[in-house]
C-alpha cells in the first residue's frame, strides 16, 4: 500500500464532528475576521504556553515578522535609537526565518547548526556575532528545541533579543532551571505556524506571536491592524494581518487533541528508531538531554539520500527533503558575502537529509512497511 509523508484526511476524520460544528458556528455568526473566536484561541494558546501575551496573524511567516518591525525605532515611529542591524538566523531551515529578518529591514546573518539536533548553539551563534547583533533567532526545527537557556543567558549578557522561531514546534518543551518550559515561552518573542501541515494546523494559513514583552505585544497588536487599535488612527505603519475566525474555531478544536497526537508522533519515533537502529550508515535523529520532542518531522541523515528518494518513489512512498539548499546559498543573499564552505554543517546536511511520514495516525503496519524498504535499500545498497 502506498503511504503518504502526510495525511490530513485521517486527522479529520478523526474529529470531523466537533470541526464541522466549529466551522458552521462561524458561517451562522458570519464573523470572519478577528473576533470572540481569535480572542478566545489566544487566551488559549497562552495559557497552554505559559505567556502573558498571545496574538494571532495571518501566518507563521508574519508570526516571525511582526515582532521584529515592533523592535525597529524606524518602523514604530521613535526615530534611531539602536543602530545594531544584524540578526543572526541559521543557514539550516524554511526560508521564512531569513526572509521575515529582511522585510523587516535587519540585515540576516547566517550561522551554522549542531549536526545532532539541526539547532543552532552558543558556540555556532557566537561564531558570527558581531557588536552589530541586535538579535538572534533560535528555530527549533523538526520539533525540537534549541538549548534556550544557554542562548538566553549569552543574548543577556550582549543586551541582544531572542526570537524563538518555534513555527514547528508548538508542544514541544525543555527543561530549564529544573521547571519544563514550553516552546514560544523560553524566549524573549516566539513564532508559531499554524499552516495545515504542523502539529497544530489549521484550514489554511494563521500564526501566533508569543511574549513575555507588555511592549512589545502592543505594537504587534497595532502592526498586525495597519499600525493601530482605533479604525482610522495610524500611530505606526502596519499592515494587514489579522487571524481568520474560521481558522480559530479550526484551532480552538484542535488544541485539545494536540498533546495526544504529540504522544501519538514520539511513539512512531521510538518504533522507527527500534527497526532503524542498526542500519548502518544511516544516522537517526537525536533529542537532546532535557527535552521533549514533538516530531514535526522524522529526519534521518544519510549519505546515499538521492538513491533512497528513488528507492522510495519506485515503492510509493512518501518523504520529504528539508532542506536541499541552505540560506547562505540562496541566490537572493547572494549580496550578503557567505561562500559555498563557510557553513559546512549546514551544507553538509542539505545533502543528506530526508524526512520519514511521522503523522499521528500513521500506524504500526505502515511503519513496518516505511522501515522495510529502508533496509532493504540499505542491504541492496552494501551488496551492491
Amino acid at each position: 500500500m502506498a503511504v503518504p509523508l502526510l495525511d490530513l484526511k485521517a486527522q479529520y476524520d478523526s474529529i470531523r464532528e466537533d470541526l464541522d460544528a466549529a466551522v458552521m458556528d462561524v458561517v451562522e455568526s458570519q464573523w470572519f475576521v478577528m473576533g470572540p473566536n481569535v480572542e478566545a484561541l489566544e487566551a488559549e494558546i497562552a495559557e497552554y504556553l505559559g505567556v502573558p501575551h498571545a496574538i494571532g496573524c495571518a501566518s507563521g511567516t508574519d508570526a516571525l515578522l511582526l515582532p521584529m518591525k515592533a523592535i525597529d525605532p524606524c518602523v514604530t515611529g521613535e526615530g534611531v535609537t539602536d543602530d545594531r542591524r544584524e540578526v543572526i538566523v541559521p543557514a539550516f531551515t524554511f526560508f521564512a526565518t531569513a526572509g521575515a529578518v529582511w522585510n523587516a529591514g535587519f540585515k540576516p546573518v547566517f550561522c551554522d547548526v549542531d549536526p545532532v539536533t539541526f539547532n543552532v548553539t552558543p558556540d555556532t551563534l557566537d561564531e558570527v556575532w558581531t557588536e552589530q547583533t541586535r538579535a538572534v533567532v533560535p528555530v527549533h526545527l523538526f520539533g525540537q528545541m534549541a538549548p534556550m537557556a544557554e542562548i538566553n543567558e549569552m543574548a543577556a549578557e550582549r543586551d541582544a533579543i531572542v526570537f524563538e522561531d518555534a513555527a514547528q514546534a508548538i508542544g514541544a518543551r525543555q527543561e530549564i532551571d529544573g521547571e519544563p518550559v514550553m516552546a514560544g515561552a523560553a524566549g524573549e518573542v516566539g513564532a508559531i505556524s499554524f499552516f495545515p501541515s504542523k502539529n497544530l494546523g489549521g484550514f489554511g494559513d494563521g500564526g501566533m506571536v508569543t511574549t513575555h514583552d507588555d511592549e512589545i505585544a502592543e505594537r504587534v497588536r497595532k502592526l498586525r491592524v495597519h499600525g493601530g487599535r482605533q479604525m482610522y488612527h495610524h500611530e505606526m505603519v502596519g499592515t494587514n494581518s489579522r487571524l481568520d475566525a474560521l481558522q480559530a474555531a479550526v484551532l480552538r478544536v484542535k488544541l485539545g487533541h494536540l498533546d495526544d497526537w504529540a504522544d501519538a508522533r514520539r511513539a512512531n519515533a521510538c518504533r522507527y528508531h527500534e527497526r532503524l537502529a542498526d542500519v548502518e550508515g544511516l544516522t537517526l535523529p537525536t533529542t537532546a538531554e532535557g527535552n521533549w520532542h514533538v516530531y514535526n518531522q522524522y529526519t534521518i541523515r544519510t549519505s546515499r539520500r538521492d538513491r533512497l528518494r528513488e528507492f522510495l518513489t519506485e515503492r510509493d512512498i512518501g518523504f520529504g527533503v528539508y532542506y536541499p539548499m541552505p540560506l547562505h546559498l540562496q541566490a537572493c543573499f547572494s549580496g550578503l558575502g557567505v561562500s559555498a564552505g563557510d557553513l559546512p554543517v549546514s551544507e553538509r546536511l542539505c545533502g543528506e537529509v530526508i524526512s520519514l511520514p511521522i503523522f499521528p495516525e500513521l500506524g504500526e503496519d505502515r511503519i513496518d512497511q516505511v522501515a522495510h524498504a529502508i533496509r532493504e535499500f540499505f542491504d541492496a545498497d552494501a551488496a551492491a
